[in-house]
């Protein structure tokens, strides 16, 4: 049997139920996982109608992580979308609709109830603060292994949308301290998604959004230069052709929640 990247966040979770660090674990795996989300007809542009069932006066809609499993519960030939574990929390919220999520066919099986997936789209939809004052003083960062590990992974789904992201201790006019990320060579209309990355990294290595700031700057900006000598680097992976990134349109974009019909 497959064992996916859910399966195995879910056995960490169930293994430790007073972990918060396991429960968000599952959490970020869930929100970048692509899930197929089983429909009671064929999709009609951005607009879907999921098969909904209820479970002790709750609703639920049913996807799974893998195709074959949508296909081995299903038992026939069904109608479906795929679309990301974030995009799906996006659709849901709001609507007091749940997520059953590889019923009956992987280890991973869960009733996750509608507060849940509101609180991932909420939690998701935060970023961290974008910082406008610039820093007196650049030092070597001081921040969890948890962060770190997080940022890199993060980092690596953003291919081509910058050149690199360096993460340091800053110091603020007037005394104020704080972590700053500062990412070079973002494409134009890049922002928000790198920002988004980075909001998910914060989120689910359990630290506060407030514990880092964001700033864009060029390559021949000199604070770009101050962090280079100092900070930690993050080398962003390079795009298999150049390309221009641009918003896709409603209904095109599998991190844009379709519309509940």
């Amino acid at each position: 049997m497959t064992q996916t990247a859910l399966d195995k966040a879910f056995a960490a979770m169930d293994a430790a139920p007073g972990d918060d660090a396991a429960r968000l674990r599952f959490y970020d795996r869930l929100a970048g996982a692509e899930l197929f989300l089983m429909l009671t007809r064929e999709a009609e542009e951005d607009r879907i109608d999921p098969e909904v069932f209820e479970v002790e006066d709750q609703s639920f809609v049913l996807a799974f992580d893998l195709e074959e499993r949508l296909s081995a519960f299903a038992g026939r030939p069904v109608p479906y979308v795929a679309l990301s574990g974030r995009a799906l929390a996006g659709m849901l919220a709001g609507q007091r609709i749940g997520l059953a999520l590889n019923i009956e066919v992987a280890p991973s099986a869960q009733l996750l109830p509608a507060e849940a997936m509101a609180w991932l789209a909420e939690t998701l939809g935060h970023a961290p603060q974008q910082a406008e004052a610039r820093p007196e003083q650049v030092l070597p960062p001081r921040i969890p292994e948890a962060l770190v590990t997080a940022l890199d992974a993060k980092l690596a789904t953003a291919a081509g949308l910058a050149r690199k992201a360096y993460l340091a201790q800053v110091v603020y006019e007037g005394g104020g301290r704080g972590h700053l990320l500062g990412v070079t060579g973002a494409l134009p209309g890049a922002e928000a998604a790198l920002a988004g990355a980075i909001n998910e990294a914060l989120v689910f290595s359990g630290l506060e959004a407030g514990a880092l700031d964001v700033t864009f700057i060029r390559d021949d900006d000199p604070l770009a230069a101050e962090l280079a000598r100092v900070a930690l680097r993050f080398d962003l992976p390079e795009p298999e052709a150049p390309r221009e990134y641009r918003p896709l349109a409603p209904g095109m974009d599998p991190d844009a929640p379709p519309k509940l019909r």
